[in-house]
């Protein structure tokens, strides 16, 4: 991993180049994304060790300083727009069938959720307002950029806590999270954006609202798209959108899963390695920006993605995050799986 250095991280760019085709193409064609990341990478990370290596120091030091880390994850900017576009235009040809429909939607949504989601939320922890502003672009790709308040104020003070939508509980299905994860994460983010707004002495509907310019930015785009291409577009546009705000929401369910922070009087104890689930799968750090070493991210989430650690406080999955998404959609066997770990972490800390 190590010896590749930034290349590693340019695997990514493989779902881009199969998209491009996906959207020229029909039939089985059209789900090749979908197919190398839910069965090649999955496959892959079967014969491939969990590396839990760590930078040194020294190490650390150089990689902040070489700026192509960030190039590159700005570079998915322009690659998450004109990918979009691709697709809208792609579903103007009067002859496609319905699989090739399903085939470049469920593409797009999958740029959506890794392209668009995942980089924004790199981008969205840096503490340059460029940055920021492009973490909210690609939010807008899928229709999410509330995420932008609700994870950074909201998700990463309140995580493992029943205070937080975007926390697992233990015993909770993976369908029953998803709706009470969206409809309670959208509603987070008014809330703290009231709060904020309160505490400076404006009002709710002050222009300064993010919230009310995150609603009104996104119905204007969807109306763009609904204007200059129609509405049956405009739909599968916002299937996509649904598709990867889905897959984020799938990620945050393997993410936090059973896990507890104890609580000491009125507040709980501070977030540690131990209240993220941990994956060193090679494969899957790669193709997603190292998310997968998400206790480093909690523990300290001004830790850009090339530097971000191996802990062994973290509680570690059995497989990469593609294969626990996989495995998240078949309840029992999660269970069975997840909770006998979860009581053998528990074990272990005792």
């Amino acid at each position: 991993m190590k010896r590749l250095g930034i290349l590693k991280y340019l695997s990514v760019f493989t779902l881009p180049i199969l998209a491009y085709i996906s959207f020229n193409s029909t039939g089985f064609l059209t789900f090749l994304p979908v197919i190398e990341a839910f069965f090649f990478i999955p496959l892959l990370e079967l014969f491939f060790k969990p590396n839990n290596a760590n930078h040194k120091e020294e190490e650390e030091s150089e990689l902040l300083q070489n700026r192509l880390f960030d190039w590159l994850v700005y570079l998915v900017v322009p690659i998450q727009f004109v990918s979009l576009w691709l697709f809208l235009n792609s579903l103007q040809h009067p002859d496609l069938d319905a699989v090739s429909i399903i085939g470049r939607t469920a593409s797009m949504g999958l740029l959506c959720g890794v392209m668009g989601i995942n980089v924004a939320h790199e981008l969205g922890h840096r503490k340059h307002k460029y940055e920021q502003l492009m973490a909210k672009m690609l939010l807008m790709t899928s229709l999410y950029m509330h995420f932008f308040i609700e994870h950074n104020r909201g998700h990463h003070k309140n995580v493992s806590t029943d205070e937080d939508p975007s926390s697992a509980r233990l015993g909770e299905s993976l369908y029953a999270f998803w709706f009470r994860s969206i409809i309670n994460a959208y509603l987070s983010a008014w809330r703290l954006e009231y709060d904020r707004l309160k505490k400076k002495g404006y009002g709710k509907l002050s222009w300064r609202n993010e919230m009310l310019l995150f609603q009104i930015t996104q119905l204007m785009f969807v109306a763009l798209i609904y204007w200059y291409f129609g509405w049956v577009i405009a739909i599968y546009f916002v299937l996509a959108a649904i598709i990867g705000f889905v897959l984020l929401e799938t990620v945050n369910y393997i993410e936090h899963y059973g896990l507890s922070r104890d609580k000491k009087g009125d507040r709980y104890e501070r977030v540690m390695p131990a209240h993220s689930w941990n994956s060193d799968h090679v494969i899957g750090r790669m193709m997603l920006f190292e998310l997968s070493r998400h206790s480093d991210h909690h523990y300290k989430a001004s830790r850009k993605y090339q530097i971000l650690r191996h802990m062994d406080e973290s509680p570690q999955m059995p497989t990469g995050y593609p294969g626990m998404m996989i495995l998240a959609t078949i309840p029992p066997i999660w269970f069975r799986i997840m909770n006998e770990r979860i009581a053998n972490f528990k074990k272990s800390l005792c």
